[in-house]
């Protein structure tokens, strides 16, 4: 994670970022779900993927939109000049979002809203106009730790700070290589990202619906099959995952991914399928699938057989 120490002048202070910059305009976009996104969890022969990730890239369709604004504002105020970003350069989008008055960090260091939720993309227009400020936003967590106790690995050492190490969206989205050990069971069958903290937010009740169609989840990404997405070769992956943001980590991590969620399974059928992978090229993937195969054997001979 030394990307993120390397940029932190920029970070810290948005001027840094384009000195030209006077005002951020930052601005929020609902990927609500339409269903109990920790339903899948329970499923162990199939695949957890996070919410925001069934579909269509959020980094496009947000971008477009922000273009689209920045074009207006362009129009009524000629000669001002904006720069947009969504994830894509070291904007701190949380602490500007909250000085927007959009919502506020919350113990689990997202941004969450009275009236948006915990489901919610955001995005930021930079500009060289002088805007007014709008009033920021305060906590309304209150004694609420739903998101905290609710972390599989035990993430967050206190309110409002996470230690991305154990963190189940760092470890299988940015971690490269195998995972530690120990922390492989706790992933249970979430092969990319993880909802756990947003879902526990009592202001979802609250959520307002997302209006995007492109952010609803493809069919084929809502319960996929474990054995299915082992099998992928890196062409498989990349048509399966064409135009998603899961296809940035490439098939070897998500792999990876996999073989350790079918190795917390504890489904022997899949032991064939864990066996042909164990002389994959990559390192990270042949791990997993001796991991997983040991796994798998050691729930055999628990249960008797």
């Amino acid at each position: 994670m030394g990307w993120m120490a390397e940029r932190l002048n920029w970070r810290g202070d948005p001027a840094a970022l384009w000195p030209e910059a006077r005002s951020v305009i930052m601005l929020a976009e609902a990927y609500t779900p339409d269903q109990d996104p920790m339903e899948i969890v329970g499923r162990p022969d199939r695949g957890a993927i996070s919410v925001y990730a069934r579909n269509r890239d959020y980094h496009d369709i947000v971008k477009k939109r922000l273009k689209t604004v920045g074009r207006w504002l362009i129009e009524q105020a000629p000669g001002a000049q904006i720069k947009v970003f969504v994830d894509t350069a070291p904007v701190m989008e949380k602490p500007l979002g909250q000085a927007a008055g959009l919502g506020w960090q919350g113990k689990h260091t997202n941004l969450l809203g009275r009236e948006l939720g915990s489901w919610f993309f955001l995005g930021a227009i930079f500009t060289t106009l002088e805007l007014e400020p709008d009033k920021a936003e305060i906590s309304h967590c209150g004694t609420c730790t739903s998101c905290l106790d609710a972390c599989p690995t035990n993430a967050f050492p206190a309110p409002y700070q996470i230690d991305a190490r154990r963190c189940i969206s760092y470890l299988t989205i940015e971690h490269h290589g195998p995972v530690d050990p120990a922390l492989r069971p706790l992933l249970g069958n979430r092969i990319y990202g993880c909802d756990d903290c947003l879902a526990a937010c009592p202001w979802n009740k609250f959520a307002v619906a997302a209006r995007e169609i492109r952010y609803a989840a493809r069919e084929e990404l809502l319960e996929p099959h474990l054995s299915d997405l082992a099998r992928l070769d890196d062409a498989g992956f990349r048509a399966l995952f064409s135009g998603s943001p899961i296809k940035r980590i490439g098939r070897n991590r998500f792999v990876r991914n996999v073989l350790y969620a079918i190795g917390n399974s504890g489904d022997l059928a899949f032991l064939e399928t864990v066996l042909s992978l164990r002389s994959d090229p990559d390192p990270a993937v042949s791990n997993a699938a001796e991991w997983a195969a040991i796994r798998l054997q050691s729930a055999k001979g628990t249960d008797g057989a």
